[in-house]
């Protein structure tokens, strides 16, 4: 009975630790969805979460607020959104070109601004009380935690995380409902497999490609402060890690479906959570793994998984396609 006690809270435990890893790629996910939809390519996922982690860090810094900082996060992330659209949507500028120009931009502005703002190596400093997001306790996590089984799964997986964890884990219906049950969505969707036909119906294409771009900025932003300001307590250099792109491969292999997504986003959240859980384990006959390769299994993994059970994606008609209105 101890045994399976053992090993059902080390699985509650993991299960804690996937949510928390995942949540910025679901947001991320989400985002990207909003912007493919509407038939936009958008590499540039990880560079606007990354200007959201900066901006959120600074701003929280500055003023004690972490909600300040979140807001920071979502305009900053916005306005590099916008202008993704401004290159893509109004000039017809080459899609993947202008999104991994955004990264490029990103990776190395927040450094110079780093340095120049706080002379700390391109990080921001430390945030304390006001200036972060803290975990939420729920009514009675403390009386159930004694409790076997349900107790520790209320306590440690449904209780204990900060609200942004919640509102990504929120987006996921609310993008569903958007994108499928609004006025909006059937336009959204509509446009992502033939503009012309959205233009024929007298919809402006720009306008609701750019409206798509703004619910990206929103969640791009609230994933980059969930970085900065809730999981950690200060912007790093890079500190996205790849997250953007990670995201936009679970995208693909959910078919760029918001549930199917969601499902991507927690297979690399487990595949993370088990690998930090392999540091520093005796293997039988490897031994001590090393960091780097531990470090290293989630992504390679994912990209395993991914490409060996995604089957056929079929991508929107319109998408990368710049739209050029009929005579």
């Amino acid at each position: 009975m101890s045994d399976f006690a053992d090993l059902w809270l080390l699985s509650i435990l993991t299960l804690d630790a996937t949510i928390r890893v995942a949540a910025p790629l679901i947001l991320c996910a989400m985002a990207g969805l909003f912007s493919e939809r509407s038939g936009v390519v958008d590499i540039g996922l990880e560079g606007k979460m990354l200007a959201g982690a900066f901006a959120a860090a600074a701003a929280a810094y500055v003023t004690g607020n972490c909600w300040i900082g979140l807001l920071a996060a979502m305009a900053v992330s916005t306005a590099l959104a916008l202008l993704h659209g401004f290159a893509c949507i109004t000039h017809r500028g080459d899609q993947v070109v202008s999104g991994v120009a955004i990264n490029v931009l990103v990776a190395g502005l927040t450094i110079v601004l780093g340095i120049a703002w706080f002379s700390q190596g391109g990080q921001t400093p430390p945030l304390t009380h006001d200036g972060r997001f803290h975990s939420l306790v729920w009514p009675f996590a403390a009386e159930l935690h004694q409790v076997p089984i349900i107790g520790h799964l209320y306590a440690e997986v449904i209780s204990g995380h900060n609200i942004l964890v919640y509102v990504a884990l929120a987006s996921v219906p609310f993008t569903w409902w958007v994108v499928y049950r609004t006025r909006f969505g059937l336009r959204l969707r509509a446009v992502g497999e033939s503009p012309s036909a959205v233009d024929t119906a007298g919809i402006s294409v720009t306008f609701l490609r750019y409206r798509a771009l703004l619910f990206t900025g929103a969640l791009c932003g609230i994933a980059g402060a969930y970085l900065s300001t809730a999981q950690s307590a200060a912007f790093v250099r890079d500190m996205t890690a790849g997250k953007g792109y990670i995201a936009l491969a679970a995208l693909i292999f959910g078919k760029w479906r918001p549930v199917p997504a969601l499902m991507a986003c927690l297979l690399f959240g487990f595949l993370d959570a088990v690998a930090t859980r392999l540091q520093g384990v005796e293997i039988p006959g490897i031994g001590q793994a090393p960091v780097a390769l531990i470090q290293a299994l989630p992504y390679a993994l994912t990209v395993i998984l991914l490409a060996g059970f995604i089957g056929k994606a079929i991508a929107p008609k319109a998408i990368g396609v710049p739209y050029v209105k009929e005579r």
